[in-house]
């Protein structure tokens, strides 16, 4: 079984991660992965945390001489801004309360109140510490590992912004998505398919940043190249589209998940929605028609390319603050404003597309095993010629 665990503060030393269920054998490229880590600290409208960072893995355990050995794949990603806060994050030694930078004043749309009644915390920093989105950097990780192990069997993943508050890319019909089209998506600042309207979309992330507030948007993950029954149909929590909402969904800051396309009025019909099966002599494969059902049919990959539209919220911490309550004194005052982005969208895309590694991989190796990757791959290629004789 793969799973991951992390642990650590937004201005701890940093982030622990431990990746268990890894096949040995899976060749180890650590640029690839500090390639990933980059991506997520890049897209305009980032904020000045992304100035301080510079995040790459130390690799603790669970590789030897650049190929997993079957065992967990542990790490750290040191935080540089640790070095601002050794004082008020310290574990043990004693602080005086006037520099234990506190805080009591919640912010609206954070985890701040409920996780401080939650926990019964009078200080909200113990809430806004391991809520903060820094955590997703040892998400974003794991998910680079995943996909060297993936990546060998032909999958592919990709991400690109969809819409920022209104600017949306409006394209008749979606290009093939392969590594010229990812370099293309990586050369826009918005990380955009198409470059007029990235234009617009830096343009309203300028707007947003003079009048000191946020805007939200959307962004697309595309698995290209998973073979035909990753998931299953029997029980509900192994579906593969309701593993990756849950995954996407954990995501700071997502409110809603699409899988593959949703009909946008209530009265269309089936006769218009559904994707027609056909069959490919030459290849020796069943094809869909269209890919309206975004790669995944009865909680299963059909083959085609896995499509999942994520929606993001504006950021909640605002330059131009709203109203909250202290939660000591009960007065009211205008919520803190603790260093934030303005547009997140770009960046997340990047964990999106993490996810989808961890969940593909996950389903990968429950439907093929191996304690392996040569294991792995004979359990694969035997499930091919079965699919070629079908």
């Amino acid at each position: 079984m793969l799973r991951f665990l992390t642990a650590g503060e937004s201005h701890g030393k940093g982030l622990v991660v431990v990746l268990e269920g890894m096949p040995a054998g899976v060749p180890f490229d650590i640029e690839s992965i500090h390639y990933d880590l980059k991506r997520r600290q890049g897209g305009y409208g980032r904020g000045g945390r992304m100035k301080i960072e510079t995040d790459q893995i130390d690799l603790m355990s669970g590789v030897r001489l650049g190929r997993t050995m079957g065992g967990p794949v542990a790490f750290l990603i040191w935080n540089k801004d640790w070095q601002n806060w050794q004082e008020a994050m310290s574990a043990l030694e004693p602080v005086p309360p006037e520099r234990q930078r506190s805080v009591t004043r919640p912010r609206p749309g954070h985890a701040d109140l409920t996780g401080a009644l939650k926990y019964n915390f009078r200080d909200i920093r113990n809430v806004l510490e391991r809520s903060s989105a820094r955590e997703t950097t040892a998400r974003v990780a794991v998910g680079a590992i995943c996909k060297l192990l993936l990546n060998p069997f032909g999958l592919q993943f990709f991400s690109h912004t969809v819409s920022i508050q209104e600017v949306e890319v409006r394209l008749d019909s979606m290009p093939e998505f392969d590594a010229r089209l990812g370099e293309k998506i990586e050369s826009s600042p918005v990380r955009c398919i198409d470059p007029e309207t990235g234009t617009r979309m830096v343009a309203l992330i300028d707007k947003a940043i003079a009048e000191g507030d946020s805007v939200g948007g959307s962004f697309e993950v595309r698995v290209v190249g998973a073979p035909p029954g990753l998931g299953s149909f029997v029980h509900w929590d192994r579906k593969l589209d309701g593993r990756l909402a849950q995954a996407m969904l954990s995501i700071n800051a997502v409110k809603g998940v699409e899988i593959g396309s949703v009909p946008d009025r209530a009265e269309r019909t089936g006769t218009a929605f559904h994707d027609e099966i056909f069959y490919d002599k030459e290849r020796r494969r069943f094809r869909r028609g269209s890919n309206r059902a975004g790669g995944i049919e009865g909680g299963m990959s059909t083959g085609e390319d896995i499509v999942v539209r994520v929606h993001i919220k504006p950021i909640p911490t605002l330059r131009r603050p709203l109203r909250s309550v202290d939660i000591q004194t009960k007065e009211p005052f205008d919520a803190v404003y603790e260093r934030s982005d303005t547009c997140v969208v770009p960046a997340a895309g990047v964990i999106g597309e993490a996810m989808a590694a961890v969940i593909l991989a996950s389903a990968f190796l429950e439907k093929f095993g191996g304690d392996s990757l040569e294991e792995t791959t004979r359990n694969y290629r035997g499930y091919c010629e079965q699919l070629e004789k079908f």
